[in-house]
């Protein structure tokens, strides 16, 4: 299961996220998405979870979480629509 994690600080990154999604099971993959040309973060990210409950359990749990004085947004990401 995939979630899309935003309003994240800007001090965030990679193993940050990982780390931070890590109590609710075995995170595959955490990414933290940058401007290509500054490298800073735009404020959101991907956590990927091999285990479908782990992502429900996160969303529950990490959902309006105050981090570093930002509310989290957190839910089940959805694909790209590049018709948009």
């Amino acid at each position: 299961m995939k979630i899309y994690v935003g309003n994240l600080p800007w001090s965030v990154d990679n193993a940050k996220l990982k780390e931070m999604f890590a109590e609710f099971g075995e995170v595959s993959e955490a990414s933290v998405i940058t401007d290509k040309f500054s490298r800073r973060s735009k404020g959101f990210g991907f956590v990927e979870f091999g285990d479908d409950a782990a992502g429900q359990k996160a969303i529950e749990a990490m959902n309006g979480k105050d981090i570093e004085g930002r509310e989290l947004k957190v839910s089940e990401a959805r694909p790209m629509n590049r018709d948009e």
